[in-house]
């Protein structure tokens, strides 16, 4: 199976996932718009579903030179991967350490766990509050990092067609850890279980696989299994309509995070949820990979950049209309917010992106 040039399907979700980002980062409950407060809540599901997104995408790149090639070329993937991500985020890195004012909240992690994209494991959200979602940038690039060794281990062992048992026991070893978690530190914690629950529960890589894994099963499938697959892909819509009722579920599941069932059960769910809804955008006869959006496409693009630095620029924001006497809460800023952080990604597209991308290009040929 080859990856169409532009996958309309997986722009749409792409879209979806960083405006479900925003929204749960957009400030604390107060800053809501009363019309928005409710469905924020589950806000923070994008970063799920942009982990079922790059599993399938890079799997899909490596499974693809595999087929072609029998093998994998690191220093071609390590390169597309460090131009992609790490210019602009060591621009949005340095802005949060030389600018004060721009931080969201109180303190930032050391600087050496961002530079070492460990960020996300021991930390403690009450202290260091200051671009914690940079949690999910590490745990994408652990993956980036460890996903294609696993892929050339299993290649040189001539094992990679029965590696598929990897995925149902990393699933159910971050499940066990997380009951383990569960019970040894969030139960006994009393009224700091939400600091807790982060850091042993929401942040740690072990304990987020689940998107990951369902991402790279699909990509699995599609290019080991592809006369299954298209068999599967005729049902399309069912699969479309499985995630939504899924991820339905799991919004009732997870409204209180602190309970045992929510914290096993609930990232696994929403994975699966958004791994139907993946499956069903990559399917040819779909109406998420047949149509085409200008506004999506190119939401898509922006996406990371937007990611990056939407807490600088919502915090930023809200305090200048503020000033001017607009509550935080109200639709003109929340509307001013959404566009400064178009703006400002593409802003950064321009002077960062393009430029990399270019270098990028070059290094390769």
């Amino acid at each position: 199976m080859q990856l169409k040039a532009r996958l309309h399907g997986l722009d749409h979700l792409r879209a979806l996932a960083i405006f479900l980002v925003f929204i749960f980062h957009y400030g604390p409950l107060s800053a809501y718009p009363p019309w928005l407060a409710d469905f924020s809540r589950f806000g923070w599901t994008g970063v799920d579903l942009f982990f079922v997104l790059s599993g399938y995408l890079i799997a899909s790149q490596l499974f693809a030179a595999y087929q072609e090639q029998e093998n994998i070329s690191l220093k071609n993937f390590y390169i597309k991967r460090f131009f992609r991500i790490i210019p602009p985020y060591l621009l949005v890195v340095a802005i949060y350490f030389l600018i004060p004012g721009a931080r969201e909240r109180e303190a930032p992690a050391p600087l050496w766990k961002y530079l070492t994209f460990t960020q996300n494991l021991g930390l403690d959200l009450s202290k260091q509050g200051t671009f914690s979602h940079a949690w999910s940038l590490c745990i994408e690039e652990q993956f980036y990092l460890l996903l294609p060794l696993v892929i050339l281990i299993l290649i040189k062992t001539k094992t990679l067609h029965k590696g598929w048992w990897l995925i149902p026991a990393l699933s159910l070893a971050g499940a066990g850890l997380r009951i383990w978690s569960w019970h040894t530190f969030v139960e006994p914690a009393g009224d700091d279980w939400w600091i807790i629950w982060y850091k042993w529960i929401y942040y740690p890589t072990c304990t987020r696989l689940d998107g990951l894994l369902a991402g790279i099963s699909i990509a699995a499938m599609l290019h080991f299994k592809p006369l299954f697959s298209r068999r599967l892909q005729e049902y399309s819509y069912l699969f479309l309509t499985a995630g939504i009722l899924i991820l339905t579920a799991a919004f009732f599941l997870c409204k209180d995070q602190s309970t045992l069932a929510a914290s096993v059960y609930g990232f696994p769910l929403v994975s699966v949820g958004y791994g139907c809804i993946v499956f069903a955008a990559v399917s040819p006869a779909n109406i998420l990979y047949r149509h085409s959006s200008v506004i999506t496409s190119y939401i898509a693009i922006l996406s990371y950049l937007i990611y990056l630095t939407h807490k600088i620029v919502n915090h930023l924001v809200q305090d200048f209309m503020t000033t001017r006497g607009f509550e935080k809460n109200s639709l003109p800023t929340f509307l001013v917010a959404v566009t400064a952080c178009v703006l400002v990604a593409v802003l950064l597209r321009q002077l960062i992106e393009k430029p990399a991308a270019l270098l990028r290009k070059k290094l390769i040929s």
